[in-house]
């Protein structure tokens, strides 16, 4: 990763003179933007109009100490993430422990050796440098899957249409010549085509859903539903294939109407994809029992179906997502 070091600036504080300028002459010969400060309310006056990357921070000043300085910045609202390395006289571990402890990202104790301050200055900025990049990449990313989610929702709106017609004509197909003289290959291809494009449409329409929820332009109304009738109605929209698979379904309930809290769409597309799959993957001339019972906080909704199922190593890796 190159770094353009003249991109970044340093905020020196230091009550003593000769001190900032020995730190200046040895930071500024790598191209750093300097800023200077004496004392703990300068700096933070500085920090504040100039925003700068990197402080080096002496500890022992009047008015405001390093200490308090570093915590004032840790608590502010003006880039509390700044790096901050502490500068001391202090050859004393606890007033280490205690800089770390309010936030310092590194330390160096006076008399300082200038080629170990250079690494330590270039390591911080390296980090700082390292995350910007992170950062950056992660907003690129977070805005091209807006961009990717967008364009599957505008897909998936602008199949809907055309499918939906092409659904309701072989539905009308299917119907009217179940019973017409009509070679039975041919009507078993165009009963398969009608399958074919349910599933497809449920497929769509989960897809524009989903897209919806990624770009936020999903709007719930959350009121209270009676589930036992919805899903009696859902039974109807399958009604072709089930009768060309000869399958019956039966909702089982201990009362007429249960109700819940929820969206009336979200629930039908939840039923209407479990009954579809029971569908699917159920023997012709079996059944599919749908059961509804009430628990003490809870509904609870089990689809039984008796075709293939799947082997316990399979239901162990839909779990574990390794297909």
């Amino acid at each position: 990763m190159e770094i353009n070091n003249s991109d970044y600036k340093i905020l020196i504080v230091d009550d003593v003179k000769a001190n900032v300028m020995l730190l200046k002459a040895l930071v500024k010969k790598n191209d750093f933007q300097i800023i200077e400060a004496y004392d703990g309310k300068q700096a933070l006056e500085m920090f504040e109009e100039h925003k700068p990357n990197l402080i080096l921070l002496d500890i022992m000043m009047p008015i405001l100490d390093g200490y308090q300085v570093l915590e004032k910045i840790r608590t502010g609202d003006v880039n509390p993430d700044v790096s901050i390395i502490l500068i001391t006289a202090l050859d004393n571990k606890e007033e280490v422990v205690k800089g770390f402890s309010a936030g310092a990202n590194d330390y160096i104790s006076k008399p300082f050796n200038n080629k170990e301050l250079e690494a330590r200055v270039r390591h911080q900025i390296s980090l700082i440098a390292a995350k910007h990049e992170i950062e950056q990449k992660t907003k690129d990313l977070i805005s091209a899957i807006k961009n990717r989610d967008k364009l599957y929702s505008v897909i998936a709106h602008d199949l809907r249409s055309p499918l939906s017609s092409v659904k309701m004509i072989l539905n009308l197909l299917v119907s009217e010549l179940k019973n017409c003289d009509i070679n039975k290959d041919l009507y078993e291809l165009l009963d398969e085509s009608n399958r074919t494009t349910e599933n497809l449409f449920i497929l769509l329409d989960n897809l524009l859903k989903w897209t919806k929820n990624q770009i936020g332009k999903l709007h719930l109304t959350i009121q209270k539903i009676d589930i036992v009738g919805i899903t009696h109605g859902l039974i109807d929209l399958y009604s072709l294939m089930t009768q060309g698979k000869n399958i019956k379904i039966n909702v089982i309930s201990d009362t007429e109407s249960i109700e819940i809290t929820s969206d009336t769409d979200i629930f039908k597309t939840i039923i209407r994809n479990l009954m579809s799959n029971a569908i699917k993957f159920s023997y012709s001339g079996s059944k599919i029992n749908i059961y509804i019972k009430e628990k003490e906080n809870s509904v609870e909704i089990c689809v039984e179906d008796f075709g293939c199922g799947i082997s316990p190593e399979k239901q162990a890796l839909i779990l574990a997502d390794k297909e």
